[in-house]
């Protein structure tokens, strides 16, 4: 097919890079501008941006689709369909409706669970036993289109958003593959109106640990903001992202260290730390954190 591929983070890279190896036409790549990062700000192609440029795409990068030039210029290349994955801009319905087969978009949840921004994050911080991938019929809803193919895979004990991200992305760039080969036999399943829940944008505000919490909601927590924003405590009056945890056995007072190996007592139970990072200096495992900034037993956090 003839495609567009409109996509921005890391996320959605290995799908372009499966659309091109199954042998499908990229008409053009739209992603996100470049935006300043780095100590320079100076500014930084987008992961999907730099791999289009790559596999030498036409990349384009308007900060919004609603005026009529970009919509001409969009309908202008006649794509079949449209694939989309973490994009970041609302697409208007002149846009869903210029490919001749509409806009399919990749969304890392099971809708109708967790529509919206963050559905990797809030999985994991809900103690979701599963997620999985939908390939969606967009339209002017958010993720609120008709599901023609879903994939299904447990979420791990101790897995973080970082790593069910990266599964997912494959899972997903498997999916798009599968879908578009099997597109005229595919029924649209429409999103019931019961089980829906909305993954809102993590705000920064939700990252400070509450020892007093259950060790089960705060072994959520950990996992699920990491590595962005980052879960976080003070240790010895020190800002510290803790990247890392599993729940284990051992109580005590809130916020007490139990052991040598970073073992905390929660309001019920505890966690024991595995990865960290101080302000300033890279991530951690816990055993090599504890050598430059030792943790004793009997500490507070």
């Amino acid at each position: 097919m003839r495609v567009i591929f409109m996509g921005t983070p890391e996320f959605s890279v290995p799908v372009l890079d499966a659309l091109v190896a199954a042998g499908h036409e990229i008409a053009a790549v739209y992603c996100q501008p470049p935006r300043p990062a780095g100590r320079g700000k100076k500014e930084r192609p987008t992961p999907v941006h730099a791999r289009a440029l790559e596999l030498g795409f036409e990349v384009r990068h308007p900060v919004s689709l609603k005026g009529a030039d970009e919509q001409a210029a969009l309908a202008a290349l006649q794509a079949d369909v449209a694939v989309v994955v973490a994009y970041g801009l609302l697409l208007p319905q002149a846009v869903l409706d210029a490919p001749e087969r509409g806009c399919l978009n990749i969304h890392a949840s099971l809708l109708p669970r967790w529509r919206g921004a963050a559905p990797i994050h809030r999985a994991i911080m809900a103690g979701d036993a599963e997620t999985g991938v939908c390939i969606m019929q967009m339209e002017a809803g958010l993720d609120t289109g008709p599901v023609l193919l879903r994939r299904e895979t447990v979420i791990g004990a101790e897995e973080t958003t970082a790593s069910l991200h990266d599964r997912l992305s494959d899972i997903g760039a498997a999916a798009i593959v599968d879908a578009l080969a099997q597109l005229d036999d595919l029924q649209p399943e429409v999103q019931p109106e019961a089980g829906v829940t909305y993954a809102h944008k993590i705000d920064k505000s939700e990252a400070k640990v509450d020892w007093a919490a259950p060790a089960v909601e705060v072994d959520r927590q950990i996992r699920g903001l990491s590595p962005f924003p980052g879960a976080w405590c003070e240790i010895d009056g020190q800002r510290v992202k803790l990247l890392a945890s599993r729940l284990v056995e051992g109580g005590g007072a809130t916020g007490a260290v139990l052991d040598d190996a970073l073992t905390v007592a929660c309001g019920e139970g505890a966690v024991q730390l595995l990865r960290l990072q101080r302000a300033g200096k890279g991530a951690q495992d816990a055993d090599v954190f504890l050598r430059g900034f030792p943790v004793a037993k009997g500490a507070q956090l």
